[in-house]
């Protein structure tokens, strides 16, 4: 791969470098870019021809190059005389002008290294053609290679090398002088035409005279660049140092012969002994054999024979030749007609395009593209003639691939699709566009079709002419698959509603219906549904045509399995308007019975799908009640079962007590009672609850169960303790505490335990366990100073192993030891006298509490069912740090859940352990 990008590499440097080099410096380069090298022709095929495009005007020529360093090996003499020829010839070529004569662009320009000129694009030479490659880019051109010459394009080319003589000898009286294969050029188009003026020779005698040709003798010591091709001219100029017309006309005939046999003349001419090979060619066609022409066509053949006679006088002149039946051929004829049109006026072009179409397929593509094809479109700057010439322009994209339809047609096309004027002229355009409609949308690239073709086909179902909209709307749907679905939506089907709306035509009316029938199948269901028919509703027509062209569309929307009409729309759209539309009095029978049917396929439809949907409901109604049923009787059967609850959870967890029991009776109470309830009659109420906790209940099934986490006690013990219930029974029998006693006692130092001297029970101060609102002033009367208790409550904690340590006895104890500490100006009361009954509703408490102040929420640990002292602490302990604190809680009704059966408190080694672990 990289040797061959290398390659391709030093062929475009060595290409790009011979160019430049054959024109650096040459004032040509000035007004034209020089392009690639295509072709050679000339004397000796010394020119190089390259394609180029004019700066200003962006016009393709053909650029002639003489390289100077081609004639560097000869004299100084023979170089000046080898330019001079060639210049002569040039200026020559550019004095004349003529259709069958090399058209000049720009004269010859001289630099110090090439001469070149610039004509008229060309093809190549006839010798590249016919096989000689000299002076020719290396790889030859494929164009080049590979190129044959038809018939008619032979034929052709003959005639008009035939014309340009004619023109040479009798409207300027010249002697071409040198007529050979290379000398004849193929333009772009395949025209034949006529250059090498080199050795051209002008009558000497007045204009009216007979011409006279003064010819001057071979030289054979000067450079074939010098001479003529010897090849190809006629034996008197070598043998008698004469010449005439009838001397170009033998090279005629010798040009004949090499276009029938490959580019090979009569005769082989040693250069060496020219006079020699010419005496013997002498000979040789005195006894001219059939067999050295019978490659040439029979019809042409005699003629050739006369062209290559020994005798000038018997030679056809070039007038004759012109005029021979071999160039009778339709193809040559319409060729030449062609080449002549500038000269016809609009009615001989106009009946010759007419009859074109039916000789156009008998001719090569190559010839109808190249040839026919620039005359024809070179036609539409004449609007008048645009209606004729554009069926034959159509016909030949026919032929051609995607590719030179585009390039070579497509341009010349886009201002003929928004020709409006002349009407008349506009109005048969677009009848011939849209008669060729797939054409264009099958070769025409999309975007020119969104900005060319399709503008086209709106303006003619807008047009004023109801033919024109006949037909468009007829070939419609011959095309309606090429359409992009947005300009079908959004610009075609409007345009055609709008004509169907706006026409006073029965004709467009009902062709507008039934093209939309026909291009359903390329629109969306919705879009249909939506947007068409809805404007069946609106089409104030009662015609029979165009009620069944409604009831058509109605059919095919119904009926195709990519479209179909929803059932709503049927009952409240569709079927109402086509029953209102069947009974019109202007329908006959059989229109009648043909609404009729389709009405009752939609019934059936209808019905049919309803039905089934109905069906559906039903039975996922009665699978959702058979479902409900099974669900209920399964909540009911697992309500009868012990369910693990929150609560039950943490008694597993922490050991379990005989606390949590009222809470697991509690819910399975609850529990129990639904059954009962659904065998009652229930009220809306008593529903709403049950539903909700049965989504309850469905909610918990579906959580995952709780795993139980062991927690490894921090001490030893033979039985776990639940601390959660523990709480809640010491929170119990504090609850029932209450606290009255005589006036206050004085404070007895060292003493462990105090009272408070209150008449009012402080039970009535809170409702539960916990007052937020209370708390101890940190100094004030009845505070205690630090360590008088002996470090009671000398922090914020209280030591919970001072309440504990009698605990492990089964007896209540007795507390009448305490009696001492109080004072003896005040009656004993002893401490198991100081737990009255509890208050009864509508006790107060007494004011003396308000001496302590708010108390905010503490996360302390709980006291468990001990006495305490209520004043004198410290300002760490009290209520706000303890938030099970309230004076209810000093009371301890006997029946505490707490105690065991012996009436004492239930031994627990490790209680204050437990505590701290679970507060910290």
């Amino acid at each position: 791969m990289e040797s061959m990008l290398n390659k391709l590499k030093s062929t475009v440097t060595k290409v790009t470098a011979d160019m430049t080099s054959a024109v650096m410096g040459n004032p040509v380069t000035r007004e034209f870019e020089v392009g690639r090298h295509i072709a050679s022709g000339g004397p000796g095929m010394c020119w190089r021809i390259y394609n180029g495009t004019k700066k200003s005007t962006k016009q393709e020529v053909a650029v002639f190059v003489f390289d100077k360093k081609m004639v560097e090996k000869y004299q100084k003499f023979d170089k000046d005389q080898i330019i001079e020829s060639l210049k002569r010839g040039v200026q020559q070529l550019t004095r004349l002008r003529h259709p069958r004569l090399l058209t000049v662009q720009h004269p010859l320009e001289e630099s110090r290294d090439c001469l070149a000129f610039c004509t008229e694009p060309v093809f190549a030479s006839l010798s590249n053609v016919l096989g000689q490659w000299d002076n020719l880019p290396s790889p030859v051109p494929t164009d080049i290679k590979d190129y044959k010459l038809y018939d008619v394009e032979t034929k052709y080319g003959l005639l008009q090398i035939s014309e340009g003589l004619s023109f040479l000898h009798s409207g300027v009286k010249m002697v071409h002088g040198n007529l050979c294969l290379e000398n004849v050029i193929l333009n772009k188009s395949g025209a034949w035409k006529i250059m090498g003026f080199d050795f051209s020779i002008s009558s000497i005698n007045p204009s009216d005279a007979e011409p006279k040709y003064s010819c001057k003798e071979w030289e054979p010591n000067l450079p074939p660049l010098c001479l003529p091709n010897p090849e190809y001219l006629a034996p008197e100029y070598i043998l008698s140092v004469s010449c005439d017309a009838a001397s170009d006309m033998y090279s005629l005939g010798v040009v004949m012969h090499a276009v029938f046999n490959e580019g090979k003349p009569v005769f082989q001419v040693n250069k060496h002994d020219i006079f020699k090979s010419f005496s013997r060619q002498l000979d040789q066609l005195s006894r001219l054999s059939p067999t050295m022409l019978n490659k040439i066509p029979e019809e042409v053949r005699e003629h050739v024979k006369m062209l290559l006679s020994v005798t000038p006088n018997v030679r056809p002149d070039a007038d004759q030749m012109t005029k021979i039946p071999f160039f009778d051929d339709v193809g040559a004829v319409t060729l030449a007609y062609f080449d002549s049109l500038f000269q016809r006026d609009n009615l001989q072009k106009s009946q010759f395009y007419k009859n074109l179409p039916k000789v156009l397929p008998k001719l090569p593509k190559r010839v109808v593209v190249y040839r026919i094809l620039p005359a024809l479109t070179s036609e539409f700057v004449n609007p008048d003639m645009v209606p004729f010439v554009l069926p034959n322009v159509l016909l030949i994209a026919e032929e051609c691939t995607k590719d030179e339809y585009v390039r070579l047609i497509l341009p010349d096309l886009s201002p003929v699709f928004k020709q409006q004027e002349p009407v008349q002229a506009s109005n048969m355009i677009l009848l011939i566009f849209l008669q060729k409609m797939d054409l264009l949308l099958t070769k025409t690239p999309p975007e020119d079709i969104k900005n060319s073709v399709l503008p086209m086909v709106y303006r003619a179902l807008e047009a004023p002419s109801i033919q024109i909209q006949e037909l468009c709307l007829n070939i419609i749907p011959t095309f309606a698959n090429l359409i992009e679905y947005p300009s079908m939506k959004n610009a075609l089907i409007p345009r055609i509603k709008s004509a169907c709306l706006q026409t006073s035509s029965l004709a467009v009316r009902v062709n507008s219906l039934v093209c939309l029938g026909k291009i359903l199948e390329y629109l969306d269901k919705w879009y249909v549904i939506d947007e068409i028919l809805p404007f069946l509703q609106q089409i104030p027509s009662r015609e029979p045509a165009v009620l069944m062209g409604v009831l058509g569309i109605y059919k095919c929307t119904f009926s195709h399995k990519k479209l179909g009409i929803p059932k709503e729309h049927l009952a409240a759209k569709s079927l109402p308007h086509l029953v209102s539309l069947s009974i019109d009095n202007n329908l006959n029978l059989n229109q009648f019975n043909s609404f009729m049917a389709v009405i009752k396929d939609m019934l059936t439809r209808m019905e049919a799908e309803h039905k089934t949907k109905l069906e559906q409901l039903h039975s996922m109604q009665e699978q959702q009640r058979s479902m409900n049923i099974n669900t209920s009787q399964t909540n009911q059967s697992e309500e009868t079962k012990p369910t693990p609850s929150p609560g039950n959870q943490i008694d597993d967890v922490f050991g379990g007590s005989s606390g949590s029991a009222g809470v697991n009776g509690k819910a399975n109470g609850n529990s129990a009672s639904a059954p009962q309830l659904n065998r009652m009659s229930l009220t809306l109420e008593e529903k709403q609850r049950l539903a909700k906790e049965q989504e309850q209940a469905a909610k918990l099934r579906n959580q995952p169960a709780l795993a139980p986490q062991s927690i490894k006690p921090a001490t030893p013990s033979t039985q776990a303790k639940d601390l959660t219930s523990c709480l809640l029974n010491n929170m119990t029998s504090l609850g029932s505490l209450s606290l009255t006693s005589p006036p206050r006692p004085g404070l007895i130092q060292g003493s462990t335990i105090s009272a408070y001297p209150s008449t009012t029970p402080m039970g009535s101060m809170a409702s539960n366990g916990y007052n937020p609102t209370m708390s101890f002033q940190t100094g004030g009367q009845g505070m205690r100073p630090p360590g008088l208790y002996g470090g009671m409550a000398t922090t914020s904690t209280p030591n919970f192993g001072a309440l504990t340590h009698n605990q492990g006895s089964t007896n209540t104890p007795d507390m009448s030891a305490l009696d001492s500490l109080f004072t003896s100006n005040k009656p004993k009361v002893s401490l198991n006298q100081m737990a009255p009954p509890k208050l009864t509703p509508g006790t107060t408490a007494t004011p003396w509490l308000n001496q302590f102040g708010s108390a905010q929420p503490s996360q302390t640990a709980p006291m468990q069912g001990a006495p305490l002292a209520m004043g004198g602490v410290t300002s760490g302990f009290g209520m706000q740090a303890n938030p099970f604190f309230s004076p209810q809680n000093f009371s301890q009704p006997t029946s505490a859940p707490v105690m065991n059966a012996g009436g004492g408190l239930r031994h627990s080694s490790s209680v204050n352990n437990d505590l701290k672990d679970l507060f910290g």
